[in-house]
């Protein structure tokens, strides 16, 4: 258990809070817990660079952490799309409910995709794409403006661009990764016509 490790499981036991925070600012309207809210998930996006620093630099890179780092990150976002996905007026504005299908039909589509590909050849080489982490940011954008009213302040414009290009990078980053494993599996040795007779 390194240090990295545990400031991802700090990261992790912090959503919980900002997803009750929110709730509670939705039916109270109570500002501090809007405050408690963003500060939480500012303090766990933070964290993701602060554990990459310290397992980079300090050589405490391990495999527990390659598992819980983007599930840190994955968990955090999801939980503030689907809970912002709600209809939370007049306290917040609301994520469309097809950006939020979209984005967990993406996870979902990959998550099988790994496990196919894994049963089928033994390993799986997965390819960080630069539209996957595009998506991310137009997702944390689109999180962290809600959050801080900014779409009532700027009249949902600029919300909607966040909205518009995190579904558009989201859709195209899981097709690449659709397309990712078509061909590993269809580069493997049983996989091939020859391979078969």
């Amino acid at each position: 258990m390194t240090t990295a490790n545990k400031i991802t499981i700090l990261r992790i036991l912090l959503i919980p809070f900002f997803v009750v925070e929110t709730l509670y600012y939705v039916k109270t309207g109570n500002e501090v817990h809007r405050l408690l809210a963003i500060l939480s998930f500012a303090v766990t996006a933070i964290l993701d660079g602060v554990d990459g620093y310290i397992a980079r630099h300090y050589n405490q890179i391990s495999e527990l952490g390659k598992i819980l780092d983007p599930l840190a990150d994955k968990l955090l976002l999801v939980s503030g799309v689907v809970v912002l996905s709600f209809d939370n007026a007049p306290r917040l504005g609301q994520i469309p409910l097809w950006l939020t299908g979209t984005i967990i039909g993406r996870d979902l589509l990959i998550l099988i995709g790994v496990i196919v590909v894994r049963l089928t050849i033994g390993k799986i080489t997965v390819q960080p794409r630069l539209t996957g982490k595009i998506a991310t940011v137009f997702q944390m954008i689109a999180v962290t403006w809600i959050l801080l009213r900014w779409d009532f302040i700027f009249h949902g414009h600029w919300l909607e661009i966040w909205i518009l290009g995190a579904g558009l990078f989201t859709g195209a980053s899981g097709l690449l990764y659709v397309w990712d494993g078509m061909k590993q599996l269809g580069s493997h040795p049983s996989s091939s016509p020859a391979a078969k007779k």
